[in-house]
């Protein structure tokens, strides 16, 4: 059984970054894909970034050139480094592998 475990989150200013951290349990971490959600206000939970067991990554128009997805297999962390960020990633951000969500965690971005 996987258990995903998100941190990093918190208050920033347009323009400013942050790194969010997904730590994972479980044996399941070392197979397939693995990727960030986010669910803003009102709004449904979209795909931010994903990342293979190879190495591939695949981002959301939005986020392109501005977020950064990575995963370290000695750790079992998947990371999501945010730069530029804009009022409108603010969203609850979610780690998902192996049919798993996590908890989330609250990102605001104030203008």
């Amino acid at each position: 059984q996987v258990q995903l475990v998100e941190s990093g989150g918190g208050l920033v200013q347009v323009g400013g970054s942050l790194r969010l951290s997904c730590a994972a349990s479980g044996t399941a971490f070392s197979f397939g894909l693995m990727a960030w959600y986010r669910q803003a206000t009102g709004k449904q939970r979209e795909l931010v970034a994903s990342m293979s067991s190879g190495g591939f990554a695949n981002y959301a128009d939005s986020v392109k050139g501005r977020f950064t997805i990575s995963r370290d297999g000695a750790k079992n962390t998947l990371y999501l480094q945010m730069n530029s960020l804009k009022s409108e990633d603010t969203a609850v951000y979610y780690c998902y592998a192996a049919r798993t969500w996590g908890q989330g965690t609250q990102v605001t971005v104030s203008s």
